[in-house]
């Protein structure tokens, strides 16, 4: 399984909204870093951000993909349907750093504004 292809199985698993296989792959002391937002350090860490969320629906939509050594950047649209029946939408450039297997590092840059508009 190349790194790009770790990465493919991710996002899947973010649509079908597996929680406990998205934490799955990450290692013991991934580094989430939302851009904007503080990081968040520790796969226990990540898994409460995670499971926090509570979205009704997620939807990933892969743009591009493209793999340099143990690194993986995508450009993607991050769409969810949040209870209420509020939409977010999201465009989101995203480097994953692989390591034995395992998203080590996980950074998304995304416009902040966009976000919290959506949530307004």
């Amino acid at each position: 399984m190349t790194n790009s292809d770790i990465v493919v199985a991710f996002v899947d698993a973010w649509n079908r909204m597996d929680w406990d296989g998205i934490v799955d792959m990450l290692a013991d002391d991934v580094v989430y870093h939302n851009i904007p937002m503080e990081k968040i350090e520790g796969k226990e860490a990540a898994r409460a951000f995670i499971t926090g969320m509570q979205p009704d629906s997620v939807f990933w939509e892969m743009l591009s993909i493209a793999e340099n050594g143990n690194r993986v950047l995508t450009e993607r649209v991050d769409n969810f349907d949040l209870p209420g029946g509020k939409k977010v939408s999201i465009p989101v450039m995203g480097t994953f750093e692989i390591e034995n297997g395992k998203i080590r590092a996980w950074r998304d840059y995304f416009d902040l504004a966009t976000f919290t508009s959506q949530m307004a």
